[in-house]
């Protein structure tokens, strides 16, 4: 049994337990605590970390192989994808976009994060900055421990 979601991770959290180089506290203590909770993400984010891969690959920053480890490791995570209804996603969510001027990718998760009362975590700084702004709550690294 999963336990109940605890968060809403952003792509860029997992983006950066793939890249060596993108490796923060942040990112690995939200790792560590997907080993005792869930989180939860959108249905964008399977989509948006395929193609920051695909993207990775084509510029040689990745092998085919590497990112068929990681696409594993990601599905053998605790992560819930959450589906959003057409009418949530051609009017709610650009509509939190062009209120908070963000993509719509990015106001899927703050979407979520208002809608669930979960706390996001986002290594993206102009995310991170809408969550403040909408009262979302904030993880901080000592939080994740």
């Amino acid at each position: 049994m999963t336990a109940e979601p605890a968060f809403v991770i952003d792509a860029s959290v997992a983006l950066a337990w793939c890249f060596e180089d993108e490796t923060n506290v942040f990112a690995d203590r939200v790792l560590e605590r997907l080993v005792g909770a869930a989180g939860l993400v959108p249905l964008i984010w399977p989509m948006e970390v395929g193609n920051a891969l695909i993207g990775a690959e084509r510029r040689g920053r990745l092998s085919q192989a590497d990112s068929e480890r990681f696409t594993e490791l990601l599905r053998q995570l605790p992560i819930r994808i959450e589906a959003a209804s057409p009418t949530r996603m051609f009017g709610e969510l650009i509509s939190l976009a062009r209120e908070q001027n963000l993509s719509t990718y990015d106001a899927a998760y703050l979407d979520l994060a208002m809608r669930s009362g979960l706390t996001l975590v986002t290594l993206d700084e102009a995310l991170h900055q809408a969550a403040i702004r909408c009262g979302v709550k904030e993880f901080q690294a000592q939080d994740m421990g």
